[in-house]
């Protein structure tokens, strides 16, 4: 078996690191994609973004305390410090100073602050500051909207609770920025990374590249890829409790293929992606990009939920398994699937994630369509009081009337199955 892809990946870090005059942090297997795929993308390498939004009342938010407490929470985390880079073919996290930035965006009369607010995160360059903070409001506006963006290489599940937290409490305290991370932090994240990449190397077995090739042999790619000129829909559902709460993320998968079937028109089975993991055991609770992309092969038509539960958690006993290998053991049995996914689906745990407060004052999250999505199809769904499920699709792809069939498709088959 040749050696595993983040074995020659560490072997490029090491001899890079051992002669460069700065300081360069090796990356995961999520944030090399994320910035290999930036650099490949014919949009000119626009930056995967992670945007959370809420909303306040008018003249909540104080636009430099704010710009102060970004700037003092990114400085201690090294993930949000100096700038993730290609240095001779190899991609790396260059050690600097904080990544952030807080303004407010203009509303031009006539414009909404949520297109504002939108526009604005459409032109985030590739290059730009890994966290940044945009707050917009129109101007006849009663509440004021903000934007909590992430670079996705930065950032995951996790780190959005971090964030929540430390944002609030570094406004509340008006804690002045420090030039960087402390050498403490600095070998925090370096460990974790380190750990990470072990065990995704030691993820890459040849049982795993068997199963792998075994359950996606059969994908052709139906002609995924990013998604750009999106629109949504969502929908609430009764929070799941008890025996059905272990139910939820089968559920959504066998759902959420139905709509993607419908949309794509295909019998075939197609490639879901949904990032799974975090950071390994004993490592320490760093702030970045800890996770990896699984691929569920969706069918076309909904599933006995025992059965699709059955292999979901087969596949949960190689999540460990990097996305670049499952994509080379999959061709290996021969798919002709190049990696693209169809669809992708998330499910967040509202639970870990504190609310962001000014002054006391908790942001009411708002959700936005129009962003670039990484897929033409992207489903999340949020669990806390009850089960948010947000719709998004490629405009440019599917029609507006498809798109709405499709909704209504995945929601009877998730209340199907959840009731």
């Amino acid at each position: 078996m040749p050696a595993s892809i983040t074995a020659a990946y560490l072997d490029r870090y090491r001899a890079l690191a051992a002669d460069s005059p700065a300081g360069l942090l090796p990356l995961t297997g999520a944030q090399r994609r994320f910035l290999i795929g930036r650099r490949l993308a014919p949009q000119g390498g626009r930056s995967d973004l992670v945007p959370l939004f809420f909303a306040y009342p008018r003249g909540t938010v104080d636009p430099g305390r704010l710009a102060r407490a970004a700037t003092a929470v990114a400085a201690r985390h090294p993930a949000l410090c100096g700038a993730f880079a290609t240095v001779r073919g190899t991609p790396v996290l260059r050690v600097g100073g904080p990544s952030a930035e807080a303004a407010r965006v203009p509303v031009a009369p006539g414009e909404t602050a949520e297109g504002a607010l939108l526009a604005a995160l459409l032109d985030w360059p590739a290059d730009g500051p890994a966290l940044r903070l945009l707050l917009a409001r129109a101007p006849d506006g009663e509440e004021e909207i903000l934007a909590l963006a992430l670079d996705h290489a930065a950032c995951d599940e996790h780190a959005l609770g971090v964030l929540t937290a430390e944002l609030t409490e570094a406004y509340a305290t008006g804690e002045q920025p420090a030039a960087g991370p402390d050498r403490a932090a600095l070998d925090a994240y370096r460990e974790a990374v380190h750990l990470q990449l072990a065990a995704e190397d030691a993820a890459a077995t040849p049982a795993a590249h068997a199963h792998w090739g075994r359950r996606l042999a059969a994908l052709t790619g139906a002609g995924g890829g990013t998604a750009h000129g999106t629109a949504l829909l969502s929908a609430r559902l009764p929070a799941a409790g008890g025996a059905a709460r272990t139910a939820v993320f089968p559920a959504l998968l066998d759902a959420v293929g139905t709509a993607a079937h419908h949309l794509y028109a295909t019998d075939g089975p197609l490639a879901l992606g949904y990032p799974w993991g975090g950071r390994p055991p004993g490592a320490p609770a760093a702030l970045g990009c800890f996770l990896n992309t699984l691929v569920h092969p969706a069918g076309s038509h909904t599933a006995d939920l025992e059965a699709l539960a059955d292999d979901w958690w087969e596949d949960l006993d190689h999540a460990g398994t990097p996305f670049d290998e499952v994509v080379r053991a999959a061709r290996a049995a021969g798919a002709g699937w190049t990696g693209a996914l169809d669809a992708v689906l998330t499910l967040e745990d509202l639970g870990r994630r504190p609310p962001l407060a000014f002054d006391g004052v908790p942001g009411r999250e708002t959700h936005l369509g129009g962003r670039p999505l990484a897929a033409p199809l992207a489903v999340s769904a949020s669990h806390g009081t009850d089960l948010l499920v947000k719709f998004a699709w490629d405009e440019g792809r599917f029609p507006a009337a498809s798109a709405r069939t499709a909704f209504e498709r995945m929601l009877a088959a998730l209340r199907g199955h959840l009731s």
